[in-house]
């Protein structure tokens, strides 16, 4: 899914560009770009931020091995023990056994599963350094008057120039398309 959005940002921005380009020049438009591949790996934010996460990662890791720890060791207390318990006993031992596993197996999922705690986290601290950057980016980019200023990493815009924002005209222009055919 991400694939295809990428894709799609991709071509929109093709489009775009190509649009620009063919466009007749009005004004001197001054327009820059960034590596964020780079700011996340040289930013003192974004570290911190990933090393915030790396020790939420490596306390969920060592949660999961102690509960792992725990059924492994049910596991083997029924297997040794089932012989000489008593059936109600045994059933109990079996219960525990079965409650360990179902909160393992909760917890993984809780943690690392689709939109699990690792996943929001990671998010959270992802979406704060990405505002930080964008704030900085904006910042810059009007003290140095810039238009546009493009992400070299991903091909993504990350600043533009409200007045260049053809959105809504595109929509305008794609609806009346609509409604003519539909009329027709």
């Amino acid at each position: 899914m991400r694939h295809l959005r990428t894709g799609r940002l991709a071509a929109l921005t093709l489009i775009a560009a190509a649009a620009f380009v063919a466009a007749p020049v009005r004004a001197e438009i001054r327009i820059g770009y960034i590596d964020s591949n780079r700011i996340f790996g040289e930013c003192t934010s974004a570290r911190e931020a990933q090393q915030r996460f790396d020790r939420q990662v490596q306390g969920w890791r060592d949660e999961a091995a102690e509960k792992e720890r725990t059924v492994s060791q049910l596991r083997q207390e029924v297997r040794d023990q089932s012989p000489i318990l008593s059936a109600l006993k045994r059933q109990e031992k079996e219960q525990a056994l079965q409650n360990a596993i179902r909160d393992y197996e909760q917890f993984i999922q809780d943690v690392w599963g689709p939109n699990g705690r690792a996943q929001q986290e990671n998010d959270n601290a992802t979406r704060d350094v990405v505002n930080q950057i964008r704030t900085a980016v904006e910042k810059l980019a009007a003290e140095r008057g810039f238009g546009l200023v493009l992400d070299s990493s991903g091909g993504f815009i990350l600043y533009a120039d409200r007045t260049m924002d053809i959105t809504v005209d595109v929509i305008t222009e794609l609806n009346t398309r609509a409604a003519e055919g539909g009329a027709r």
